[in-house]
């Protein structure tokens, strides 16, 4: 059996706890970018924001990261050989 991770155990928190910290680093640059442009941010921090999600829901598929752990394994959620608590 494959160990897995937190992220791959609970997906849904790991990509809740990138969507938030994407948002607070997104919100942070709100003024900068509206100043700096002219235009209307809002949109663009939102998508933003949602592909950040979407990738790391993504990411912690269990059948993604296995194939990321054969195949890119500086990309996989832990090491090969970091084992499960109780596996």
């Amino acid at each position: 059996m494959t160990p897995t991770t937190t992220q791959t155990r609970h997906p849904w928190r790991a990509t809740a706890r990138t969507i938030l910290a994407a948002l607070v680093g997104a919100l942070s640059l709100i003024p900068t970018v509206a100043a700096t442009t002219g235009l209307e941010t809002v949109p663009a921090v939102a998508q933003l924001v949602v592909v950040a999600g979407v990738i790391t829901r993504i990411l912690a598929v269990p059948g993604v990261d296995d194939w990321l752990r054969h195949f890119l394994p500086w990309l996989s959620s832990a090491p090969g050989n970091d084992v499960q608590p109780g596996a």
